[in-house]
């Protein structure tokens, strides 16, 4: 009787961790044509439920792959939608025109939440098939996620000012100048994917610390599925996330882990 007592007990207080377990809104999947040939969507839909995933915004090249996880998972799935027909295409896109045809394609069939993650440097924004883009997403109110640096997000808000831009990466800038270009830009938010320069030896860089104090609502954390490989990084990576974030006041580490995102999917 002892024994089954303790064993209850302990499947009780395991039940209740994980009922705690703070919940994840990974705002960078991909789920791209090798990807799906090598990670069925049935399986993906498992490895987020797994690591405690509770939303994930989700595009791919092509967009079969987010179609595919979306019917898979609805409840997790937030598509997006990227100018990328296959992957290889990132530092070409910009000057293809036949881009914004596969665009109004798919917007005309399908819903989606975002435009991107897309590359784009510089005044690469400037090029035609960025500034329709910019107009199509402007259209439908999308959110744009954005690869790229500084001055591409300045000439992303000159062409729609009231967009609402998520930098990929922070741009993989410092925390100074990332916080210095949330003070500059209200409607820009900042994932830490594929960054791990918040935490070091179990302490939390101070400069990080401060930048998250500053902009308490406008960063959300990522994985970033650039490869097949990387799905597997998925579970490791929320409990990365939420080991770090343990380490911030519980409201700003919420924000991170899963409020800001959803704020910014409600946002107008």
């Amino acid at each position: 009787m002892l024994k089954h007592t303790l064993i209850l007990g302990a499947t009780l207080l395991c039940g209740t961790a994980i009922a705690e377990e703070r919940p994840i809104f990974d705002a960078h999947i991909h789920y791209s044509h090798d990807a799906v040939k090598q990670v069925p969507p049935e399986q993906v839909a498992k490895i987020l439920r797994d690591a405690g995933v509770r939303k994930a915004l989700v595009s791919s090249s092509d967009d079969n792959g987010t179609q595919l996880l979306l019917a898979a998972a609805p409840d997790i799935v937030v598509p997006a939608l990227r100018p990328y027909r296959r992957r290889g295409e990132i530092n070409t896109w910009m000057h293809d025109e036949t881009v914004i045809d596969y665009l109004e394609e798919n917007l005309a069939k399908n819903e989606y939440k975002a435009i991107g993650e897309f590359h784009a440097y510089g005044d690469d924004i400037k090029t035609p098939v960025i500034q329709h883009m910019i107009s199509l997403a402007k259209e439908r109110n999308l959110i744009l996620h954005h690869h790229g640096d500084r001055e591409a997000v300045e000439l992303i808000f000159e062409a729609w000012p009231e967009a609402r831009v998520l930098w990929a990466h922070s741009g993989f800038d410092d925390p100074a100048s990332v916080t210095d270009a949330l003070d500059t830009y209200p409607r820009l938010w900042a994932d830490l994917a594929f960054r791990s320069d918040m935490v070091s030896r179990g302490r939390l860089d101070p400069d990080w610390k401060a930048a998250f104090e500053a902009h308490p609502d406008r960063f959300m954390v990522g994985t970033d599925t650039f490869a097949p490989e990387r799905w597997f990084y998925v579970g490791p990576h929320a409990d990365f996330s939420r080991e770090w974030l343990d380490l911030l006041p519980d409201q700003i580490a919420d924000n991170i882990a899963y409020a800001n995102a959803e704020r910014l999917l409600a946002s107008e």
